[in-house]
This record gives structure tokens, sequence and C-alpha cells, in this order.
């Protein structure tokens, strides 16, 4: 076996010429990357001999298209290797978050631990047995670690009898802000960038795309080939506790960031350079009940009650997601509550059913739009999110999710259930060929059969480039929006001014943080009867009330911010009150009193400072409305009742 990787390159364009005898794609010689497998040389050409028989096959044959290839691997592969390769799974190993995510330009301390050799104990056994090949990556490592550990795995991949590559997905890592299972698990390791809301709040679709050209090229040269994300649900109610992973309300605005980031990660076409995109979650989780949490039961409902709504307020960026070619999209949990919601579709109701098991929403209404990829589901919806199909067996669920549309299932590594739904005739072999024929394309069309390996060198260097970083400074300074000033800003340096962070139980910790980064830059006082002004920094957390009340919004302890001390502050000394808008806080009874208010989506601190100090002018614009008070929230939040703060 050959343990090199063998190069040969004639040239830095790629030709397309057709043979005279036909229809293949005769391109120029890739760089092929191989530990584990012999090279077979034919016409002066090399391939990768992939399943070690000695002979060309289709699928081997790079000059054919990624689709041909796919056929001709899935007629080689056996019911259990094509059921593996319909799953994905992950170890729910996270880097630690802290209370400094929010505001520092590094992780914090404490994020330094031993990193674990091997975050998939069981990977053998996964690949080899089981036939997984897409892994989700959850912790937060550094960029050559992660390009070591992908360099490993295909090396394990490449020996499998048909050596197919490993496709490594991850949610966003490039954003300040919590970091919370799901949503942005790591961060700190590529260029920081402000929170989604934050590349909102910039108001530049040009500054999204060159974003995520950037983080494409810090992930590609990792390994990482697959983006869970981005969120481009409309947040059309404001309780939803996941508006921080979102772009905001404008479906128009969402549209245009959401075609800019398709492009970005993915490119025009599906390349070797691509890192491919799972939108998510169509048709969006905007409408959800009362904004509580589709992971829990209370939380399953999605509701439509106005003719129209969904095609004018929530599907616009899936649609330009479409138009974009974004590879994939990820269902959502919810289920329609019909007896709340008025026809959408047709003239007819949604099957109130989750978004994995609906085919008139995965099936019909996303072709119907245009789409072209595959369905990838969210985690747990054969388990403990099974809304609306509680009553069927596992092989049951496996069974409709399957003919309503879906393609692969996620944070499942055990693939008995779909193989037993074939084995009792609950679903045939051929019905599973679509999804593994797309899923196949994907991966062809990556290159990964070529070259799956990365520099472990060259992509920390990317990781770290300066220029990159200073990119993204830029963007953290223009996320930063001022609601309104009354003369305090910018603050002169002669003032001595005392500094205050309301973060639930992280308060005392980011003071501390944020108290040391102002203090570079100002006089920081810490007794408030030494002070000529307070900088105070609300960061809220969305708190359920009941099951039948929902989501709270409202400032209080329950959200982690104390009230009475804010206006205390805001009595005694002039105060500049800065809102981390994670989601559109009734702010009623602190914002009035405030000498100055501004608006933060998760930014690091210097940009912040930056603004109020004066070394840049404030240029973000409110990606969300700011409801007037609890009663407008709960009353459907009529525009008429709203106080918009510019």
């Amino acid at each position: 076996m050959k343990k090199n990787t063998c190069f040969l390159i004639t040239g830095l364009s790629v030709i397309f010429l057709l043979f005279s005898c036909g229809g293949a794609n005769k391109q120029e010689q890739p760089a092929l990357g191989t530990r584990a497998v012999e090279i077979i040389k034919k016409s002066g050409l090399e391939f990768k001999d992939h399943n070690k028989n000695g002979k060309l096959d289709a699928y081997e044959d790079w000059r054919l298209t990624p689709e041909e290839r796919a056929i001709d691997l899935a007629s080689q592969m056996t019911l259990e290797e094509k059921a593996g390769l319909m799953h994905i799974t992950s170890e729910r190993r996270l880097g630690r978050g802290g209370p400094f995510a929010a505001v520092a330009a590094e992780p914090a301390a404490e994020e330094v631990k031993i990193i674990p050799e091997d975050p998939f104990p069981a990977s053998v056994d996964y690949v080899n047995n089981r036939h997984l090949h897409f892994l989700i990556l959850r912790d937060n490592i550094p960029a050559s670690q992660l390009a070591s550990r992908n360099n490993k795995y295909q090396e394990l991949a490449e020996q499998t009898r048909l050596g197919i590559p490993i496709v490594f997905a991850s949610n966003p890592r490039n954003h300040a802000g919590n970091i919370e299972f799901g949503i942005t698990e790591a961060s700190g390791q590529f260029s920081l960038w402000p929170g989604q809301l934050g590349l909102a709040a910039a108001h530049d679709s040009s500054l999204i795309r060159k974003f995520a050209e950037i983080a494409r090229k810090e992930w590609r040269a990792s390994g990482i080939r697959k983006i869970y994300g981005y969120q481009v649900e409309v947040a059309t109610e404001p309780r939803w506790r996941r508006i921080s992973g979102t772009f905001g309300e404008s479906p128009e605005l969402n549209a245009r960031y959401t075609f800019a980031l398709v492009r970005g990660f993915q490119g025009k076409v599906i390349n070797s350079e691509s890192v491919v995109h799972t939108i998510k979650h169509f048709p969006g989780d905007g409408p959800v009940y009362l904004g509580l949490d589709p992971h829990n039961a209370e939380g399953q409902w999605a509701v439509y009650p106005t003719e129209g709504s969904l095609f004018k307020y929530q599907l616009p960026p899936f649609q330009a997601a479409f138009d974009a070619g974004v590879s994939s999209l990820m269902s959502y949990y919810n289920r329609p509550h019909n007896e709340l919601s008025v026809p959408q579709y047709k003239g007819m109701l949604f099957e109130s059913v989750a978004g994995a098991y609906n085919k008139g929403i995965i099936g019909d209404l996303a072709r119907e739009m245009g789409f072209s990829g595959y369905v990838n589901t969210d985690s747990g919806i054969l388990s403990n999110t099974a809304w609306g199909v509680a009553d069927l067996s596992l092989e049951e669920r496996y069974a409709k999710a399957v003919k309503a549309g879906s393609a692969i299932f996620s944070d499942y590594n055990d693939p008995t259930g779909l193989i037993n739904a074939v084995k009792t005739g609950l679903l045939t072999e051929e019905d599973l060929n679509p999804a593994v024929r797309a899923l196949l394309k994907e991966i062809f069309a990556l290159g990964l059969f070529e070259n799956p390996y990365v520099d472990p060198d060259e992509a920390q260097k990317i990781a770290e480039d300066p220029a990159s970083q200073a990119l993204a400074d830029e963007a953290h300074r223009k996320s930063v929006v001022l609601l309104r000033n009354s003369g305090i800003l910018p603050l002169a340096e002669t003032k001595k001014v005392y500094v205050e962070v309301f973060n639930g139980n992280n308060s005392e910790a980011t003071t501390k943080a944020v108290k040391e980064m102002a203090g570079k830059s100002m006089q920081v006082v810490d007794n408030l009867s030494e002070a000529d002004a307070a900088l105070v920094w609300v960061m809220p957390s969305t708190y359920q009330i009941s099951a039948e009340k929902g989501m709270s919004i409202t400032l209080n302890k329950d959200t982690g911010i104390d009230v009475a001390k804010v206006k205390s502050i805001e009595s005694k000394v002039p105060t500049v009150l800065v809102i981390n808008l994670v989601n559109p806080w009734v702010i009623n009874e602190i914002e009035p009193k405030a000498a100055a208010v501004l608006a933060t989506f998760g930014l690091k601190g210097e940009a912040l400072l930056d603004v109020i100090s004066g070394r840049f002018n404030p240029t973000g614009k409110l990606p969300l409305t700011i409801p007037k008070d609890q009663e407008a929230v709960e009353k459907k939040y009529d525009p008429l009742s709203f106080r918009y703060l510019y």
C-alpha cells in the first residue's frame, strides 16, 4: 500500500473536454491523496483504487460526473452500507463556554484543557461495522488538531471495503456569544465574528459574503466540509429563544443574507473548495407557539393563523437558499397546529406531524420551490422529539420519514432500525437509493474521493490569519446599534466610569472581565459614588413561565437582570445602557432613565469600547423590533403598540 500522498498537477485551471466516443468529462489530473489504497494508472492518468479490486470502476473515475459516479457506487453497496450512509452521529463533548464568550476576543482560560485524542471513541465500530461516513464535530479545539483528526479518520475510512470518505460537519464556529449545544458549540479557534444578529445589524450583504468566504477557507483547511447552518428562520415570534441564531425579522433582508451565505460557503458550483451548506430549519421555526422550545413537548406546535403568512414571512430566505443552490436543508421539529392555523399551501392544511415526517412540507413544498438537494433531519427526531408519530414503532418512523423525503438521520449511530424497516417490508432497498445517491453525489462533488487529507500546519496558519480577524473586527464595530444619545457619548477620557454587567449567575465574572478591558482605555472606578458616568451592560436570557403562558422576554431576575439595581445606577449618575438583544427584550423599565442606549448582539468588548469612546461612529441598524411592553407581546404585537428606538 502507498503511504505517501501522490501529486500530479499539470496546471492551475481545470479544462473540460468531451471524449469523441463518449460523454465523460475529461479533466486535468487532480491531486490524489492516499494513505491506504493503491493507485491505478490508465492512459497516462492516475486514479485511486477505492474498492481494492485492481481495476478502474466507474465511481473511481474522476472524469465522470458526480451523478454518474454516485449511481455506480450505490449499485455496489449492500443494504447495511446504504443504511449506514444515511446516518450522521456525534459525541456530545463540548468546548467550555463561559462568561467571557460574549465580550472577549479570546476563549476564557478555563477553556484550555487537555484535548481528548479521540472524540469518537467508537469510531472504528461506527465506520467499519455500522458504515457511518458522516460525523458531527462538537468540541472546541485548534484548527491544526481538527486537521490531524480529519486525516486519522480519512485513513480509517479509506481502508473500508468501498473506501467512502468521511464528511465532517459542524454547527457555526465563528461567532462571539454563549456556547450552547446545537447552536454554536465552538468559538475562538477561527476568526471571531459578531453573532448572527450582529451580522444582520451591520446591514451589509457583501460583508456577510466575505465572512462566509473566509469561514469557508478556515473550515476547508481544517477538514470540515459541511455546515449545519445557518438558521435563516424569520424571527416573527419575539419570545422564541433561538432568535440569536437568526438574521432578524425581515424576510427580505434574511433572503439577501441567506443567498450571500450559501454562495460564500459553497460557491456557485460545489467543488473541492466548497463547504456545503445545510440550511435550517425548513420551513421555519419562527411561528413556534408562545415562543416555547420545540425540543420539548409543549413547544412542538407551529401556528399559522393568518392566510398567506407562511409564504410571505417564513419562506423567502429558504427560496433564496434554493436559488443559490444550497446542498441540503434541515427539517424542523415542530408540527403544524391545525386547530390554530388556516390553510397555507394549495388551500390545504399540512399533516400534523414533524417536518422530517411531513411529505407535504419536505417532499412537496420544498421541491416545488426548486430545492434540488437532500433533507437532513434534526437531532433526535426518531426518539424524544417524534412529534405526531409517537404511536409508530422505530421502523415505522424510519419508513414514514424516508417516504416523506428525509435522506440522512441526525445524531443516530445505529442504523439497525432502518435496516429492519427494509427487511420487514416497510421499505424496499430501492426506496433508499435516491437518498444514497444524493449523499454520494455531494461527497464526489466535494472532491473527497480524490483527496480527503489536509495540512495541519496550513490549517492553523489560515485560522490565525490577521487579515481575516481585521475584517471580523470591523464587522463587530459595525454591528453596534446606537438607539439614542442625550449627549453623553462619546465618553470623555477624563470621566470616571463605573462598570457593571448583568448576566444572571455570570454577572460577577463578566463584570470583572469588562472592567479589566475598559480599564485599558478609560478611568474605571469601583464605587458608584466616585463615578461621573456608568456603563451598564445587560445580557438577559429567555425564561419559560409555564407551558400555558410560554416564554418571557420581560427583564427581571428570572431573565437574569436585577432591574431595581439598574434603575438605581441610572438615578445616581448618567448611564450608558447597553442591551444584548439576542431577543427583542421588553426594556421599558430600564430604558427611559438612561443617558444613552446601545444594542449589541454578541460581540467583542473592544468593539463596544471603540463606539463608546468615539473611536468608531456607530452605523448598525436594528434587525428586530423592540416591543413597548409585555402586553404588546401577548397581544400578538400589533404594530401600533410598538415603539421604535431608532
